[in-house]
Protein backbone atom coordinates (compact mmCIF):
# COMPACT_ATOMS: atom_id res chain seq x y z
CA UNK A 1 0.00 0.00 0.00
CA UNK A 2 1.17 3.73 -1.15
CA UNK A 3 1.87 6.03 1.24
CA UNK A 4 2.78 9.72 0.94
CA UNK A 5 2.72 11.55 4.26
CA UNK A 6 3.34 14.98 4.13
CA UNK A 7 4.94 17.34 7.13
CA UNK A 8 6.32 20.59 7.92
CA UNK A 9 3.24 22.93 7.47
CA UNK A 10 2.50 25.93 9.50
CA UNK A 11 2.54 29.21 10.28
CA UNK A 12 5.22 31.47 9.46
CA UNK A 13 5.72 35.33 8.93
CA UNK A 14 5.74 36.89 5.69
CA UNK A 15 9.54 36.64 4.26
CA UNK A 16 10.23 33.71 5.96
CA UNK A 17 11.10 30.32 5.13
CA UNK A 18 9.38 26.40 5.91
CA UNK A 19 10.63 23.00 4.65
CA UNK A 20 7.97 20.03 3.99
CA UNK A 21 9.07 16.45 3.68
CA UNK A 22 7.12 13.83 2.47
CA UNK A 23 7.75 10.56 3.25
CA UNK A 24 6.83 7.64 0.68
CA UNK A 25 6.39 3.96 1.36
CA UNK A 26 4.37 1.43 0.01
CA UNK A 27 6.58 0.88 -2.99
CA UNK A 28 9.84 1.03 -5.16
CA UNK A 29 9.92 4.87 -6.11
CA UNK A 30 12.90 5.27 -8.11
CA UNK A 31 10.92 5.42 -11.60
CA UNK A 32 8.95 7.71 -10.38
CA UNK A 33 8.13 11.45 -10.19
CA UNK A 34 7.83 13.64 -7.48
CA UNK A 35 5.45 15.86 -7.58
CA UNK A 36 4.24 18.97 -4.70
CA UNK A 37 1.28 20.99 -5.70
CA UNK A 38 -0.96 23.29 -3.32
CA UNK A 39 -4.56 24.35 -3.05
CA UNK A 40 -5.54 27.69 -1.67
CA UNK A 41 -9.32 28.40 -0.77
CA UNK A 42 -11.37 28.86 -3.42
CA UNK A 43 -8.71 27.69 -6.58
CA UNK A 44 -8.12 24.53 -7.93
CA UNK A 45 -4.98 22.60 -6.98
CA UNK A 46 -1.56 24.03 -8.89
CA UNK A 47 1.52 22.29 -9.93
CA UNK A 48 4.22 23.90 -7.69
CA UNK A 49 7.41 21.41 -8.32
CA UNK A 50 8.46 18.03 -9.58
CA UNK A 51 11.66 15.84 -9.23
CA UNK A 52 12.79 12.88 -10.93
CA UNK A 53 13.06 10.16 -8.52
CA UNK A 54 16.12 8.37 -10.64
CA UNK A 55 18.12 10.99 -11.73
CA UNK A 56 17.14 14.39 -9.73
CA UNK A 57 15.99 16.74 -12.90
CA UNK A 58 13.44 19.58 -11.49
CA UNK A 59 10.36 21.39 -12.89
CA UNK A 60 9.28 24.23 -11.11
CA UNK A 61 5.79 26.41 -11.74
CA UNK A 62 7.06 30.00 -12.97
CA UNK A 63 5.55 31.54 -9.93
CA UNK A 64 7.91 29.70 -6.96
CA UNK A 65 11.31 29.26 -9.45
CA UNK A 66 13.84 30.60 -7.48
CA UNK A 67 11.58 30.69 -4.26
CA UNK A 68 11.21 27.09 -3.38
CA UNK A 69 13.59 24.51 -4.33
CA UNK A 70 12.35 20.75 -4.25
CA UNK A 71 14.74 17.92 -3.50
CA UNK A 72 15.01 14.18 -2.51
CA UNK A 73 17.25 11.92 -0.24
CA UNK A 74 16.85 8.33 -1.35
CA UNK A 75 17.95 6.99 1.54
CA UNK A 76 15.13 8.35 3.36
CA UNK A 77 12.52 7.62 0.67
CA UNK A 78 12.09 11.10 1.15
CA UNK A 79 11.03 14.34 -0.92
CA UNK A 80 11.24 17.74 0.49
CA UNK A 81 10.09 21.14 -0.61
CA UNK A 82 12.19 24.02 0.62
CA UNK A 83 10.11 27.18 0.71
CA UNK A 84 11.52 30.69 1.46
CA UNK A 85 10.62 34.37 0.91
CA UNK A 86 7.20 33.34 1.81
CA UNK A 87 4.21 35.29 0.86
CA UNK A 88 0.72 35.92 1.82
CA UNK A 89 -0.68 34.05 -1.56
CA UNK A 90 1.76 31.06 -1.21
CA UNK A 91 -1.02 30.40 1.66
CA UNK A 92 -2.60 26.61 0.95
CA UNK A 93 -2.83 22.89 1.81
CA UNK A 94 0.43 21.60 0.11
CA UNK A 95 0.05 18.19 -0.98
CA UNK A 96 2.82 15.19 -1.97
CA UNK A 97 1.82 13.39 -4.87
CA UNK A 98 3.70 10.28 -6.84
CA UNK A 99 3.09 9.04 -10.48
CA UNK A 100 5.42 8.11 -13.89
CA UNK A 101 4.83 11.04 -16.12
CA UNK A 102 7.94 12.78 -16.89
CA UNK A 103 9.50 15.24 -14.56
CA UNK A 104 8.26 18.33 -16.11
CA UNK A 105 4.70 17.28 -15.34
CA UNK A 106 2.13 20.03 -14.16
CA UNK A 107 -0.53 17.91 -14.96
CA UNK A 108 -2.28 16.33 -11.46
CA UNK A 109 -4.22 13.46 -13.37
CA UNK A 110 -0.93 12.13 -14.75
CA UNK A 111 -0.02 11.33 -11.03
CA UNK A 112 -1.40 8.41 -9.04
CA UNK A 113 -0.65 8.69 -5.50
CA UNK A 114 -1.41 11.76 -3.19
CA UNK A 115 -0.92 12.43 0.31
CA UNK A 116 -3.62 13.72 3.05
CA UNK A 117 -1.90 17.96 2.40
CA UNK A 118 -0.39 19.61 5.19
CA UNK A 119 -1.23 23.22 6.08
CA UNK A 120 0.78 26.48 5.31
CA UNK A 121 -0.31 29.73 6.24
CA UNK A 122 1.70 32.73 6.18
CA UNK A 123 0.60 36.21 7.61
CA UNK A 124 1.34 39.42 6.83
Amino acid sequence: QVQLVESGGGLVQAGGSLRLSCAASGRTFSSYTMGWFRQAPGKEREFVAAISWSDGRRYYADSVKDQFTISRDNAKNTVYLQMNSLKPEDTAVYYCAAGRPPYYTASRVRYDYWGQGTQVTVSS
